[in-house]
């Protein structure tokens, strides 16, 4: 906690859920996904497992409706801050970046929907993860198993965590 937030109290905005984007991106970049999990260790690698950690996240927080809706939309809006900074850094010019950001959303708006769909009809998670973590090559034998098992875990962690702790950035681990 900075100092000023100490001083003047509750951080607003975006920054108020900066531990829990934070936490997002930890979990993403866990090494288990890549070790264990044959996700690809590249950019487009990382940007899935964390695109698939935040739209667990997001799932979580949808099923609480309005109370986490502002929790929502500045998680995404940090999403989306880091997400733009990074192609910055990447060296990709400024007429280029919405460009690239644009596909980032569309990117993380499939995986809210095939993680939705996935547990509205009670199935696992191998399809989407097939779908969306493995789609750069086709991934070694189990690891769609890993990964789809780890990410049932986490939603179900998430499931039972209380929406107070998870934006405080208490976020469990898969």
């Amino acid at each position: 906690m900075s100092i000023l937030t100490r001083i003047f109290g509750r951080r607003s905005g975006p920054d108020a859920y900066s531990d829990l984007y934070a936490q997002v991106v930890a979990i993403g970049r866990d090494p288990v996904w890549y070790r264990e999990g044959g996700v690809p260790d590249t950019l487009d690698g990382r940007f899935d497992m964390i695109a698939a950690v935040l739209a667990l996240v997001l799932l979580r927080l949808e099923r609480d409706g309005a109370e986490s809706a502002e929790a929502s939309v500045l998680l995404t809006e940090l999403f989306i801050d880091d997400m733009d900074g990074s192609i910055r850094q990447m060296g990709i010019g400024d007429l280029m970046v919405g460009k690239h950001v644009g596909r980032m959303m569309g990117a993380l708006g499939g995986r809210l929907t095939a993680f939705r769909e996935a547990m509205a009809a009670g199935e696992g998670f191998e399809a989407p993860v097939r779908r969306n973590v493995f789609h750069e090559a086709p991934p070694l034998e189990g690891a769609v198993a890993f990964v789809s098992r780890r990410l049932e875990a986490f939603s179900q962690a998430l499931d039972d965590q209380p929406s107070r702790s998870l934006v405080a950035g208490e976020v469990p681990r898969p």
